[in-house]
Protein backbone atom coordinates (compact mmCIF):
# COMPACT_ATOMS: atom_id res chain seq x y z
CA UNK A 1 0.00 0.00 0.00
CA UNK A 2 1.47 3.35 -1.00
CA UNK A 3 1.91 5.84 1.82
CA UNK A 4 2.60 9.55 1.76
CA UNK A 5 6.09 10.71 2.65
CA UNK A 6 5.98 13.28 5.45
CA UNK A 7 8.64 15.67 6.65
CA UNK A 8 9.26 17.35 9.99
CA UNK A 9 12.32 19.47 10.67
CA UNK A 10 14.10 17.78 7.76
CA UNK A 11 13.15 14.22 8.80
CA UNK A 12 11.59 12.32 5.89
CA UNK A 13 9.39 9.39 6.88
CA UNK A 14 6.35 7.35 5.94
CA UNK A 15 4.01 5.22 8.07
CA UNK A 16 4.20 1.44 7.71
CA UNK A 17 0.97 0.66 9.58
CA UNK A 18 -1.64 3.04 11.02
CA UNK A 19 -0.92 2.31 14.70
CA UNK A 20 2.75 1.34 14.64
CA UNK A 21 6.05 1.78 12.79
CA UNK A 22 7.40 4.32 10.32
CA UNK A 23 10.12 4.11 7.71
CA UNK A 24 12.80 6.85 7.83
CA UNK A 25 14.19 7.80 4.42
CA UNK A 26 17.01 10.26 5.12
CA UNK A 27 20.51 9.29 3.92
CA UNK A 28 23.26 8.19 6.30
CA UNK A 29 25.14 11.49 6.35
CA UNK A 30 22.01 13.40 7.47
CA UNK A 31 21.29 10.87 10.22
CA UNK A 32 24.87 11.05 11.51
CA UNK A 33 24.92 14.85 11.55
CA UNK A 34 22.88 14.93 14.75
CA UNK A 35 20.56 17.60 13.39
CA UNK A 36 17.66 15.16 13.17
CA UNK A 37 17.99 13.77 16.70
CA UNK A 38 15.10 15.70 18.30
CA UNK A 39 12.74 14.94 15.39
CA UNK A 40 13.66 11.23 15.47
CA UNK A 41 13.02 11.10 19.23
CA UNK A 42 9.62 12.71 18.75
CA UNK A 43 8.67 10.36 15.94
CA UNK A 44 9.87 7.33 17.91
CA UNK A 45 7.64 8.17 20.87
CA UNK A 46 4.72 8.68 18.51
CA UNK A 47 5.18 5.57 16.33
CA UNK A 48 6.96 3.08 18.61
CA UNK A 49 9.19 1.60 15.90
CA UNK A 50 11.39 3.28 13.27
CA UNK A 51 12.90 1.40 10.32
CA UNK A 52 15.99 2.70 8.51
CA UNK A 53 16.05 0.40 5.46
CA UNK A 54 19.48 -0.83 4.32
CA UNK A 55 21.18 2.19 5.92
CA UNK A 56 24.35 0.11 6.34
CA UNK A 57 25.83 1.55 9.53
CA UNK A 58 29.10 -0.02 10.62
CA UNK A 59 29.65 -0.43 14.37
CA UNK A 60 31.25 2.98 14.87
CA UNK A 61 28.50 4.70 12.88
CA UNK A 62 25.79 2.88 14.83
CA UNK A 63 27.27 4.10 18.11
CA UNK A 64 27.64 7.62 16.72
CA UNK A 65 24.02 7.62 15.56
CA UNK A 66 22.85 6.31 18.94
CA UNK A 67 24.67 9.17 20.64
CA UNK A 68 22.74 11.72 18.55
CA UNK A 69 19.54 10.51 20.24
CA UNK A 70 20.46 10.38 23.93
CA UNK A 71 22.99 8.76 26.24
CA UNK A 72 24.53 5.62 24.78
CA UNK A 73 24.36 2.71 27.24
CA UNK A 74 27.21 0.25 26.57
CA UNK A 75 26.58 -3.40 27.49
CA UNK A 76 28.98 -5.85 29.06
CA UNK A 77 32.74 -5.33 29.06
CA UNK A 78 33.18 -4.06 25.51
CA UNK A 79 32.56 -0.58 24.18
CA UNK A 80 31.05 -1.72 20.88
CA UNK A 81 27.59 -2.98 19.93
CA UNK A 82 26.43 -6.27 21.43
CA UNK A 83 26.16 -9.33 19.21
CA UNK A 84 22.62 -10.71 19.20
CA UNK A 85 22.39 -14.33 18.06
CA UNK A 86 21.16 -17.70 19.32
CA UNK A 87 24.38 -19.30 18.11
CA UNK A 88 26.24 -20.30 21.29
CA UNK A 89 29.55 -20.24 19.39
CA UNK A 90 29.13 -16.51 18.77
CA UNK A 91 27.48 -15.34 21.99
CA UNK A 92 27.90 -16.30 25.63
CA UNK A 93 24.33 -15.05 26.15
CA UNK A 94 22.74 -17.41 23.61
CA UNK A 95 21.01 -19.52 26.28
CA UNK A 96 19.60 -16.44 28.01
CA UNK A 97 18.47 -15.00 24.66
CA UNK A 98 16.08 -17.92 24.15
CA UNK A 99 13.65 -15.86 26.20
CA UNK A 100 13.79 -13.16 23.52
CA UNK A 101 11.61 -15.38 21.31
CA UNK A 102 8.62 -14.38 23.46
CA UNK A 103 6.94 -11.01 23.89
CA UNK A 104 8.76 -8.84 26.42
CA UNK A 105 9.95 -5.40 27.51
CA UNK A 106 13.66 -5.02 28.25
CA UNK A 107 14.68 -3.98 31.73
CA UNK A 108 11.71 -5.07 33.84
CA UNK A 109 14.18 -5.99 36.59
CA UNK A 110 15.30 -2.35 36.76
CA UNK A 111 13.57 0.69 38.23
CA UNK A 112 14.50 2.67 35.10
CA UNK A 113 14.35 0.61 31.89
CA UNK A 114 16.33 1.49 28.79
CA UNK A 115 14.70 4.12 26.60
CA UNK A 116 15.29 2.39 23.26
CA UNK A 117 17.19 -0.32 21.42
CA UNK A 118 18.76 -0.04 17.98
CA UNK A 119 19.32 -3.29 16.09
CA UNK A 120 21.26 -3.56 12.83
CA UNK A 121 21.25 -6.59 10.58
CA UNK A 122 24.63 -8.06 9.64
CA UNK A 123 23.45 -11.54 8.58
CA UNK A 124 19.72 -12.26 8.17
CA UNK A 125 18.18 -15.68 8.61
CA UNK A 126 16.55 -17.38 5.60
CA UNK A 127 13.45 -15.57 4.33
CA UNK A 128 10.33 -16.48 6.26
CA UNK A 129 12.19 -16.87 9.55
CA UNK A 130 13.89 -14.65 12.09
CA UNK A 131 11.71 -11.57 11.74
CA UNK A 132 11.48 -9.28 14.75
CA UNK A 133 7.97 -8.57 15.95
CA UNK A 134 6.82 -5.43 17.73
CA UNK A 135 3.55 -4.27 19.27
CA UNK A 136 2.51 -0.83 20.45
CA UNK A 137 1.51 -0.97 24.12
CA UNK A 138 0.42 2.68 24.07
CA UNK A 139 -2.06 2.01 21.26
CA UNK A 140 -3.21 -1.25 22.85
CA UNK A 141 -4.01 0.52 26.12
CA UNK A 142 -5.72 3.44 24.38
CA UNK A 143 -8.02 1.04 22.48
CA UNK A 144 -9.28 -0.80 25.56
CA UNK A 145 -12.89 -0.07 26.61
CA UNK A 146 -13.20 2.43 29.46
CA UNK A 147 -14.66 -0.15 31.83
CA UNK A 148 -11.71 -2.49 31.24
CA UNK A 149 -9.27 0.34 31.88
CA UNK A 150 -11.02 1.04 35.19
CA UNK A 151 -10.58 -2.62 36.20
CA UNK A 152 -6.86 -2.63 35.36
CA UNK A 153 -5.75 0.79 36.60
CA UNK A 154 -3.90 0.54 39.88
CA UNK A 155 -3.01 -3.14 39.56
CA UNK A 156 0.60 -4.13 40.15
CA UNK A 157 2.57 -7.16 38.99
CA UNK A 158 5.66 -9.11 40.02
CA UNK A 159 8.27 -9.50 37.27
CA UNK A 160 11.19 -11.92 37.28
CA UNK A 161 13.60 -13.61 34.89
CA UNK A 162 12.77 -17.18 35.91
CA UNK A 163 9.19 -17.25 34.49
CA UNK A 164 10.66 -16.80 30.99
CA UNK A 165 12.38 -20.17 31.33
CA UNK A 166 9.09 -22.07 31.16
CA UNK A 167 8.28 -20.61 27.74
CA UNK A 168 11.09 -22.55 26.08
CA UNK A 169 11.86 -25.30 28.61
CA UNK A 170 8.62 -26.59 30.21
CA UNK A 171 10.38 -29.09 32.51
CA UNK A 172 13.59 -27.32 33.60
CA UNK A 173 15.87 -28.73 36.30
CA UNK A 174 15.37 -27.19 39.74
CA UNK A 175 18.96 -25.92 39.75
CA UNK A 176 18.30 -23.84 36.63
CA UNK A 177 15.15 -22.32 38.15
CA UNK A 178 17.09 -21.54 41.33
CA UNK A 179 19.88 -19.92 39.36
CA UNK A 180 17.54 -17.68 37.37
CA UNK A 181 15.48 -16.86 40.48
CA UNK A 182 18.64 -15.57 42.16
CA UNK A 183 18.36 -12.48 39.94
CA UNK A 184 15.43 -11.45 42.13
CA UNK A 185 11.99 -9.98 41.47
CA UNK A 186 10.61 -6.51 40.79
CA UNK A 187 7.19 -5.04 41.49
CA UNK A 188 5.89 -2.84 38.67
CA UNK A 189 2.62 -1.16 37.71
CA UNK A 190 0.50 -3.03 35.18
CA UNK A 191 -0.27 0.32 33.56
CA UNK A 192 2.63 2.79 33.26
CA UNK A 193 1.54 6.40 33.70
CA UNK A 194 4.27 8.24 31.83
CA UNK A 195 5.58 11.71 32.55
CA UNK A 196 4.11 12.75 29.19
CA UNK A 197 0.61 11.91 30.46
CA UNK A 198 0.27 8.90 28.17
CA UNK A 199 -0.25 5.37 29.49
CA UNK A 200 1.03 2.00 28.30
CA UNK A 201 0.84 -1.63 29.40
CA UNK A 202 3.77 -3.24 31.23
CA UNK A 203 3.43 -6.93 30.39
CA UNK A 204 5.36 -9.75 28.72
CA UNK A 205 7.02 -13.05 29.51
CA UNK A 206 8.70 -11.69 32.66
CA UNK A 207 5.29 -11.07 34.27
CA UNK A 208 4.98 -13.68 37.00
CA UNK A 209 1.72 -12.70 38.73
CA UNK A 210 -0.71 -9.89 39.47
CA UNK A 211 -0.57 -8.89 43.12
CA UNK A 212 -3.78 -9.64 45.01
CA UNK A 213 -5.26 -11.94 42.35
CA UNK A 214 -5.77 -15.69 42.49
CA UNK A 215 -3.39 -17.64 40.18
CA UNK A 216 -5.98 -18.38 37.49
CA UNK A 217 -7.35 -14.83 37.40
CA UNK A 218 -3.81 -13.48 37.38
CA UNK A 219 -2.85 -15.68 34.40
CA UNK A 220 -6.00 -14.71 32.51
CA UNK A 221 -5.23 -11.00 32.97
CA UNK A 222 -1.57 -11.35 31.94
CA UNK A 223 -2.11 -13.54 28.90
CA UNK A 224 -5.37 -11.86 27.89
CA UNK A 225 -3.59 -8.51 27.74
CA UNK A 226 -0.75 -10.05 25.75
CA UNK A 227 -3.28 -11.40 23.23
CA UNK A 228 -4.91 -7.98 23.02
CA UNK A 229 -1.67 -5.99 22.69
CA UNK A 230 -0.31 -8.27 19.96
CA UNK A 231 -3.37 -8.11 17.75
CA UNK A 232 -2.71 -7.34 14.10
CA UNK A 233 -3.72 -3.68 14.36
CA UNK A 234 -1.14 -2.98 17.08
CA UNK A 235 1.70 -5.12 15.67
CA UNK A 236 4.45 -5.04 13.06
CA UNK A 237 6.79 -7.87 11.98
CA UNK A 238 10.03 -6.71 10.37
CA UNK A 239 11.63 -8.95 7.74
CA UNK A 240 15.33 -8.20 7.80
CA UNK A 241 17.65 -7.31 4.94
CA UNK A 242 21.40 -6.77 5.30
CA UNK A 243 22.07 -3.22 6.49
CA UNK A 244 18.64 -2.55 7.98
CA UNK A 245 18.56 -0.72 11.29
CA UNK A 246 15.42 -0.80 13.43
CA UNK A 247 14.96 1.12 16.64
CA UNK A 248 12.07 0.82 19.05
CA UNK A 249 10.75 2.70 22.05
CA UNK A 250 11.25 0.21 24.88
CA UNK A 251 8.93 2.25 27.12
CA UNK A 252 5.90 1.88 24.85
CA UNK A 253 6.32 -1.36 22.91
CA UNK A 254 6.93 -5.07 23.39
CA UNK A 255 9.12 -7.05 21.02
CA UNK A 256 10.26 -10.57 20.24
CA UNK A 257 12.52 -12.41 17.83
CA UNK A 258 10.55 -14.81 15.62
CA UNK A 259 11.80 -18.40 15.43
CA UNK A 260 14.84 -19.25 13.32
CA UNK A 261 17.51 -21.94 13.12
CA UNK A 262 20.24 -21.01 15.66
CA UNK A 263 22.88 -22.44 13.31
CA UNK A 264 21.87 -20.32 10.29
CA UNK A 265 24.30 -17.50 11.09
CA UNK A 266 21.71 -14.81 11.84
CA UNK A 267 23.60 -11.93 13.44
CA UNK A 268 22.39 -8.57 14.72
CA UNK A 269 24.36 -5.81 16.44
CA UNK A 270 22.58 -3.89 19.19
CA UNK A 271 23.07 -0.52 20.86
CA UNK A 272 20.88 0.97 23.56
CA UNK A 273 19.83 4.36 24.86
CA UNK A 274 20.02 4.80 28.62
CA UNK A 275 16.67 5.06 30.38
CA UNK A 276 15.30 8.45 31.36
CA UNK A 277 12.03 7.64 33.16
CA UNK A 278 11.25 5.19 36.00
CA UNK A 279 8.37 2.75 35.72
CA UNK A 280 6.59 4.45 38.61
Amino acid sequence: MATAIESRLGLRHEPIKPSIASRVLNPKEELLSGDLGPAIRELLEERGVLVFPEIGFDDAEQIAFTETLGKYAPEGKGDGPTKITLDAKESASAEYLKGSLYWHIDGTMNDVPILASLLSCKVPSPKGTGNTGFCNTYAAWDALPAERKAELSGLRAIHAVWPTLFYYEPEPPAAKIKGMASVGENELPLVWKHQSGRESLVIGCTTQRIIGKEPVESAIIIHGLREWATREEFSYSHEWSVGDLVMWDNTGTMHRAEAYDPTCGRMMHRTKLEGEEPFE
